[in-house]
């Protein structure tokens, strides 16, 4: 008798249905392209002024990615919240890739006010999230922490669903995915959603394929998953999600090199084209933005929900 696993949407599937590929949806890859902390001084492939992050986005969209989580920087290179950047970002992508899924960050954190982490929620026409970033609790980084109090992440989801935007749920520990299923019983988020699990950052859930297990097991069956490793473990853990019949998360805002030694810099390019292939084989074929719509329940054209 085939052993039995965690498949997709977090039922129990047989090896042989999860190894055949039967069964299995296209494989959504999301790519983090510039995030909040990293620099060029780093990594010379950090996209940072606006129309590198552009260019950027339509190399990674042209080698895989259906999502693309974006964060805006200022001309000093700093992260922003203002909406402005993220309206010469989206509008630039949709004109070279209209179908590919645009994610607004409304990280808290480098910005606490709810007022100013919202206000890429009020960008219309062409310049519209599909999505947007709800990070359901607080947490420490390395060096600085992420707060999200409850009146800030209940403003957000209701800010998205006042205007039918997609919450992409940020789970970085148990309980974070608990106060997902809160939100849902407030009537604060609807079912099904999609949530990133994001693993192995130092102060949150460490980056074992036991440790997505477990998250994984509670996820609800129509609801769509996608998981990211933190620095060395983005690799062993996009491969985990791969085989289980999750999704995966890329990018340089999670990771800044190809190896866990950390001599070769990445780019989202590469990183992207490294889960393909290993999505190939393991037999996922991957998604095209239209397909991954589809998935997650997003209307077609780069119009939200």
């Amino acid at each position: 008798m085939a052993e039995r696993v965690i498949g997709y949407h977090g039922t129990l599937e047989s090896t042989d249905a999860l190894y055949g590929g039967e069964g299995m949806p296209p494989l959504i890859i999301n790519c983090c392209l510039t995030g909040i902390v990293p620099t060029k001084s780093v990594n010379p492939h950090v996209p940072v002024s606006v129309e590198e992050i552009v260019e950027d986005a339509c190399r990674v969209a042209e080698a895989g990615a259906s999502m693309l989580h974006i964060h805006a920087r200022d001309a000093e290179g700093i992260h922003t919240w203002r909406p402005e950047p993220y309206a010469r970002i989206f509008s630039a992508i949709r004109r070279h890739h209209p179908e590919v899924i645009l994610v607004a960050t409304t990280s808290g954190r480098s910005v606490p006010s709810l007022e100013c982490r919202a206000a890429v929620l009020d960008l219309e026409g062409e310049a519209r999230p599909d999505m947007a970033s709800l990070t359901l609790g607080s947490l420490n980084f390395p060096r600085t922490a992420s707060c999200n109090d409850p009146e800030t992440i209940q403003g957000l989801a209701r800010c998205m669903a006042e205007r039918g935007i997609r919450p992409e749920l940020e789970v970085f520990e148990p309980g974070m995915l608990n106060y997902a299923f809160y939100l849902l019983r407030k009537g604060l988020l609807h079912a099904p959603c999609y949530v990133n699990f994001l693993l192995g950052s130092l102060g949150a859930m460490a980056g074992r394929v036991a440790d997505l297990a477990h998250l994984v097991r509670d996820v609800p069956a129509d609801w769509t998953w996608a998981a990211a490793g933190i620095g060395r473990y983005q690799l062993p853990i996009n491969t985990a999600a791969i085989v289980m019949g999750g999704h995966v998360r890329v990018g340089l805002e999670d990771n800044l090199f190809l190896d866990a030694g950390k001599r070769e810099p990445a780019s989202n390019v590469a990183l992207v084209e490294r889960v393909v292939r290993i999505g190939g084989e393991l037999e996922r074929p991957i998604a095209t933005p239209a397909q991954a719509r589809r998935l997650i329940g997003l209307a077609s054209g780069g119009r939200g929900a």
